[in-house]
């Protein structure tokens, strides 16, 4: 798209994880759009494609229709239109807004595991729980999945690891967890679950509380210092 403005816009790519820009706009899932510093599409705007998902209500969903795809690139053009020719407050004027306000709590959620197990927010309580979402697809997840089973070795009954795969077909979790061999609590996700820890739109998302189930920490993609990061907020947690 970027090559019919003749050499006067081109495109950058950078990881959702380590980006300075959208961590100046509270950005922290991806897709995320932007023209120079200017917000132009959120994660949201994109909607949440989770396994039997609906339509969702974002600008540009549903995102494989030709409509959404023209919607978008009308957008985007004319954003890229208005910075070229340094009209940057009128760009700001239609900019998106990041609307994604962190967790402040485990949220109320009922499910079962992979053993039938029911998995509630009550019976968590009194542990310092981590939930990752995960995908079986996502090469870098099993790396966040081996890394997690290794802090649930350490750190034993004083914490909870709840694995919940989304995108994915139960019988390819169930083999994959057969084969990592891992001492998670593995469940299904839900496009209602997803929604329930604020629309998760990539993997893998880690969220870590307090045993009062409160949110200490929110974990998107998989960046270099994920692990030290993280597992320095959990030893603070436990007893």
């Amino acid at each position: 798209m970027v090559q019919g403005f003749d050499g006067r816009a081109r495109f950058v790519v950078e990881n959702y994880g380590a980006s300075d820009l959208a961590r100046r706009f509270g950005v922290t899932r991806y897709p995320a759009i932007f023209v120079d510093d200017v917000l132009v599409a959120t994660p949201k705007d994109f909607g949440f494609y989770g396994k039997g998902e609906g339509a969702g209500n974002g600008r540009y969903t549903p995102l494989r229709s030709a409509a959404s795809h023209e919607r978008f690139r009308n957008d985007l053009s004319r954003m890229i239109q208005l910075l070229i020719e340094g009209r940057k407050d009128a760009a700001r004027a239609t900019a998106a807004s990041p609307d994604s306000p962190e967790l402040s709590s485990l949220p109320a959620f009922a499910l079962n595991d992979l053993d039938g197990h029911p998995v509630a927010r009550q019976e968590l309580a009194g542990r310092s729980v981590l939930v990752e979402f995960w995908a079986t697809w996502c090469p870098p997840c099993r790396g966040t999945l081996r890394w997690l089973g290794e802090l649930k070795r350490r750190y034993g009954d004083r914490v909870v690891v709840l694995a919940v795969a989304i995108e994915s077909e139960e019988a390819d979790v169930r083999q994959l967890a057969g084969e990592l061999d891992l001492p998670l609590r593995w469940a299904m996700g839900s496009p209602e679950l997803g929604r329930a820890f604020g629309d998760v739109s990539a993997v893998p998302t880690l969220f870590l509380f307090d045993a009062e189930g409160r949110s200490v920490g929110s974990y998107f993609g998989a960046p270099p210092d994920l692990h030290a990061s993280a597992e320095a907020r959990l030893k603070v947690l436990l007893p």
